[in-house]
């Protein structure tokens, strides 16, 4: 996916989310999980990957629990800048209501990598096979987490 279907959502004279262009980071690959009281509440996971963010809605949000899996459904790639974001999204946009950062970290693929190009080039390859393993190092979530594709094109998301 690319930036586009972002941008074609939202009216950035409405909205302050950031329009924003692919990251050229180069340290550690981040992730952030995101609460959103839109239209129902829901928690957006979001790993960056090839300089976006790649997102999943959440609807029962994180569990840290690995015997619980959780939906996870994938929506349109967010800008790097996106991690950040935290505000009010005018009511009658794409997304109206209230974001806020819940978790922010690090991740890693479980597979051993020997830097962020082969970690993404890995992560790239699972995320299309549709099993992707990740260890997260965040403030609230620790641990191994999975995003597995199951009928249709949701998928469920181990213990988050």
């Amino acid at each position: 996916m690319s930036l586009a279907t972002y941008r074609k959502k939202r009216s950035f004279d409405k909205t302050t989310e950031p329009t924003g262009t692919k990251s050229k980071s180069t340290g550690e690959l981040i992730f952030v999980i995101q609460k959103h009281d839109a239209t129902r509440l829901h928690y957006d996971f979001r790993l960056e990957m090839e300089g976006v963010l790649k997102s999943w809605a959440v609807p029962k949000g994180p569990s840290t629990d690995p015997s619980v899996r959780r939906l996870a459904m994938m929506v349109e790639d967010h800008p790097y800048e996106y991690k950040d974001f935290e505000g009010i999204i005018p009511k009658g946009q794409y997304g109206g209501g209230t974001v806020i950062v819940w978790d922010y970290g690090t991740y890693t693929p479980i597979e051993p990598v020997k830097n962020k190009a082969e970690a993404e080039k890995l992560l790239l390859k699972q995320l299309k096979a549709g099993s992707l393993k990740v260890h997260l190092y965040g403030k609230k979530l620790k641990g191994e987490y999975a995003l597995v594709r199951t009928r249709g094109s949701a998928g469920t998301m181990p213990g988050c």
